[in-house]
């Protein structure tokens, strides 16, 4: 990533506009982070303390129910946000897990940042307010598919908004976001 900054800026800047002060100052608010293949940036039971923009990268987020069996919520890659929303926004314990698929690079914003940045700048204030309406169309979009589609249906709806995935997510992770089984995820290839 040559610059994480400017990277960030232009992400903000598809939704509003920047002077070089405002950007400074919002961008003032992050802090870069690395995390390894493998590495959890979130775990079940602790605090949720930052949302996560992806600057390269993939990462999963995850939900364990009771019988140990893993369901994946959503993937982020370069240009997306994630975190354990509900426990970031209410400052629970979070419920989900945040794992890298890769060598990850992200910028966190912390929740009391995040606050300051609502407070302090209507732009961002109305930056963030249309992240959040398109992350809740999206997962309302998400939901319709599990209740109306088929599993074919569901893994072209994948293939055509996010081919990259298909060459960057092991088949197992893919299944379980589709709600498949591995072997019925073989059958679609």
């Amino acid at each position: 990533m040559n610059n994480p900054e400017q990277f960030l800026r232009a992400h903000i800047e598809k939704v509003i506009s920047l002077t070089d002060e405002e950007a400074a100052f919002i961008i003032s608010h992050f802090q870069l982070k690395t995390f390894r293949k493998g590495q959890f940036i979130i775990e079940v039971g602790n605090d949720v303390n930052e949302v996560y923009f992806v600057l390269s990268g993939l990462v999963k987020l995850v939900y364990e129910d009771q019988d140990a069996k893993q369901h994946i919520v959503s993937f982020a890659m370069e240009d997306w946000w994630e975190t354990d929303f509900q426990a970031f926004y209410t400052q629970n314990k979070a419920q989900l897990t945040l794992e890298c698929i890769e060598d990850t690079l992200a910028y966190g914003l912390s929740f009391d940042n995040f606050e300051k940045l609502f407070s302090d700048s209507r732009k961002m204030e109305r930056f963030f307010l249309r992240k959040s309406i398109a992350g809740h169309i999206g997962s309302q979009t998400r939901i319709l598919s599990f209740l109306t589609s088929n599993a074919r249906e569901r893994y072209e709806q994948l293939l055509s908004k996010n081919p990259s995935l298909l060459q960057r997510v092991p088949k197992s992770s893919l299944a379980s976001y589709l709600g498949v089984s591995r072997e019925t995820l073989s059958r679609l290839f």
